[in-house]
């Protein structure tokens, strides 16, 4: 037995992904997903690829990618977008884009609804910094229209974010004194996690949603984040993107994206206001 698991083990240690192989799964995820598998990504798709053969008993691309052909659900297509475009992140990333929103977006707010989009939210990280920095920021959040729209491709990551728990890596960022307001500590397992407060769940609604494809909700939204996001899509599917989130923001809404994204080179309406934040005139 021990030498089937070891010769099983030498099988996929020795998988090769060929350019054709890549080439063929580049191409189905750009059009699912949009996402630009480009050259020198062959490593990273081999590495987290190996792990979902492992799972079908398959031990072949070439076989994997008949798998997928096959598979008419689309079910396996879906997991292996998914698989390929789940990146880590963490509560708090990037605090600039939130302190904007605490001192230049929040003060100047009337008694309206407030509305946010986190788009492609991951594990739901983002969204709940946001309502942990909206608690804090308005006195009297409990009695105002507020709602958080979280949306990402992935299931998988949809279903951990409305769970909302997490470990102690992914609150690196907050200070105890967030931590202990907003997380309960709780066995699960052998170890321990950190439980989000049921309030902050309340003013988010979480749903899967192909950036590509169309969007249901209607807007206006006056703030959208979409960060760390753009930087998987090629200048033109970008651009599409970027004209779509100012159309479904308010006047005077904010678009935030990621600190190593930027509209250079991409034609748009929005006003600068500094590095990777933008508002709609």
């Amino acid at each position: 037995m021990d030498s089937d698991v070891n010769n099983v083990s030498t099988d996929y240690y020795s998988l090769k992904l060929s350019s054709h192989q890549f080439d063929k799964i580049s191409r189905l995820v750009y059009q699912i997903s949009g996402i630009d598998l480009h050259e020198g990504k062959e490593e990273l798709v081999k590495a987290r690829l190996m792990k979902r053969l492992r799972q079908l008993k398959i031990y072949d691309f070439n076989q994997y990618l008949k798998y997928i052909a096959h598979d008419k659900s689309g079910v396996e297509i879906g997991a292996m977008v998914d698989i390929l475009t789940t990146n880590k992140t963490n509560f708090f990333r990037e605090p600039e884009h939130l302190d904007f929103l605490k001192h230049e977006i929040i003060p100047h707010w009337g008694k309206g609804p407030i509305r946010i989009w986190s788009a492609g939210c991951s594990s739901g990280e983002e969204p709940y910094s946001i309502a942990i920095v909206l608690n804090e920021s308005i006195s009297d959040i409990m009695h105002r229209d507020v709602k958080i729209l979280a949306t990402d491709i992935s299931d998988r990551m949809m279903e951990k974010a409305r769970q909302g728990l997490y470990d102690e890596e992914s609150l690196k960022e907050i200070s105890p004194h967030l931590k202990l307001k907003y997380f309960h500590k709780t066995m699960v397992g052998a170890g321990h996690k950190y439980k989000i407060n049921p309030r902050l769940q309340t003013m988010i609604s979480f749903a899967k949603l192909n950036l590509m494809e169309n969007w249901p909700m209607r807007g206006p939204f006056d703030v959208i984040f979409c960060r760390n996001v753009m930087i998987y899509f090629d200048k033109p599917t970008q651009g599409r993107l970027i004209s779509r989130f100012f159309d479904l923001l308010a006047s005077g809404g904010i678009l935030f994206t990621g600190h190593s994204e930027s509209l250079t080179g991409i034609e748009h309406k929005f006003r600068y206001v500094q590095p990777t934040i933008y508002m709609k005139p």
